[in-house]
């Protein structure tokens, strides 16, 4: 067995000229193995020129597909859109049925046998609602103010017409038993509003 003399660094034997040789040229050929795959033909501190020859006028197929997936997105995301509109449109319009499903009936046979405009017109009022808060769809704020020394009631009939003056939808709001100075605001839209281009017009106001 060899000893190590206490104190004394132990020393590895040197490899032989032939051998480290060897281990060298492994190294490199592994080395040159690994890159090979990303070498480029391109001059150092240069770029390549585009390759023209197979160039017929015609998109590649590639930037063809892609502007075929940029036009079928583009319909898609309007198509999206459209739908999000029907979609907060039907919201809305179910909201305000809702709280005015009711009413509608009452005022809608309280002007059943009513002739002309009725004796409320005065004391009705209209303004629009912005379609931001509507989903697009054409509605107007009914203001009805009982302008009167008693207690009333009152029945709203608006009229939605198309570019032609035409009546394309009847809508029916009213407001029962008004204190004297009171107000109520209900609200008339319309569904058709949403694909025709409408207008709204205070058709009777009847007080009862």
């Amino acid at each position: 067995m060899t000893r190590i003399p206490f104190g004394a660094a132990a020393r590895s034997p040197r490899p032989a000229p032939a051998v480290a040789a060897l281990a060298c040229a492994v190294v490199i050929g592994a080395l040159a193995g690994c890159g090979g795959g990303s070498q480029s033909n391109t001059p150092a501190g240069g770029t390549s020129a585009p390759v023209t020859g197979s160039f017929s006028g015609q998109p590649p197929s590639a930037l063809a597909s892609a502007a075929s997936s940029a036009v079928a997105s583009a319909k898609a995301s309007a198509s999206a859109a459209v739908s999000s509109a029907a979609a907060r449109a039907s919201e809305f319009e179910a909201s305000v049925d809702a709280d005015t499903a009711r009413a509608s009936e009452t005022a809608k046979k309280a002007l059943a046998n009513v002739q002309g405009s009725g004796n409320a017109t005065s004391e009705v009022a209209m303004s629009g609602v912005p379609k931001a808060q509507t989903g697009g769809v054409l509605a107007v704020l009914v203001r009805i103010t009982n302008k009167t020394q008693a207690k009333a009631s009152y029945a709203v009939q608006v009229d939605f017409l198309d570019k032609d003056g035409k009546v394309v939808e009847t809508r029916f709001v009213g407001a029962e038993n008004l204190a004297p100075g009171a107000k109520k605001e209900p609200i008339a839209f319309s569904r058709q509003s949403v694909s025709m281009d409408v207008t709204a017009k205070l058709a009777k106001a009847q007080r009862y």
